[in-house]
C-alpha cells in the first residue's frame, strides 16, 4: 500500500488543464452555469439513468467523456445510476429499436415524476440513418414524450452538457 501511495505521489496529476482545449472559454463558462443551475433547481444533485434504446454507441461514448478527466461531471452533483427509480433524468440515444420499445416505456414509467426525458443524437431526434423500418421505429418522441433534443451525429461533450442545462432550465 505505502509503495502505490509513494508511486501516486512521485507521479502527480496527469491529466491535461483544461485551458489547453482549443474551446475552453466555452467550456468553462458552460460548465460554471450547469453548476449553479444543479445547485440553485435540484439541491446540488442531479441523477441521469442513460437509455440505450439501438444506437450504434457513438453518443454513448460522447456521454461516457461528460465524465472524464476534463469535464468531470461528477464535480457538478451530475451521477449516472443503474436504476431508473433513482433518476430526475432520462437521457436515451439512438433510435426506438421495436425490441426496446417496451423496455422504454417500462423505464419511463418507473423514473419518478417530475423527470426530464432528452433524445440524444440524430437518431433520437428522427431515427437519423436508421429511420423507420420493421426494426426501428424513429424517433424517441414516438414512444415516450420528450423535453430536450439534441441534434448531431454524435453530439459533442459540450453540446450534450449545454442541453442538460437547458432541460433544468439554467
Amino acid at each position: 500500500m505505502i509503495k502505490i501511495l509513494h508511486q501516486i505521489f512521485r507521479t502527480g496529476i496527469v491529466t491535461e488543464p483544461l485551458n489547453r482545449l482549443p474551446n475552453a472559454a466555452i467550456v468553462k463558462e458552460t460548465v460554471g452555469r450547469l453548476d449553479d443551475a444543479v445547485k440553485r433547481r435540484l439541491r446540488h444533485s442531479l441523477t441521469i439513468r442513460q437509455v440505450d434504446a439501438g444506437s450504434c454507441n457513438g453518443c454513448e461514448l460522447e456521454i461516457h467523456a461528460i465524465n472524464n478527466a476534463i469535464y468531470n461531471c461528477e464535480r457538478f452533483g451530475i451521477h449516472f445510476t443503474a436504476s431508473p427509480r433513482f433518476a430526475d433524468m432520462l437521457l436515451v440515444t439512438g433510435p426506438v429499436a421495436t425490441n426496446m420499445e417496451v423496455a422504454l416505456i417500462r423505464t419511463y414509467n418507473a423514473t419518478p415524476t417530475p423527470r426530464l426525458v432528452v433524445a440524444v443524437g440524430d437518431c433520437g431526434l428522427n431515427g437519423g440513418i436508421f429511420g423507420e423500418s420493421y426494426a426501428s421505429l424513429g424517433g424517441i418522441d414516438k414512444v415516450i414524450p420528450v423535453d430536450v433534443y439534441i441534434p448531431g451525429c454524435p453530439p459533442t461533450p459540450e453540446v450534450i452538457l449545454n442541453a442538460i442545462l437547458q432541460a433544468i432550465g439554467g
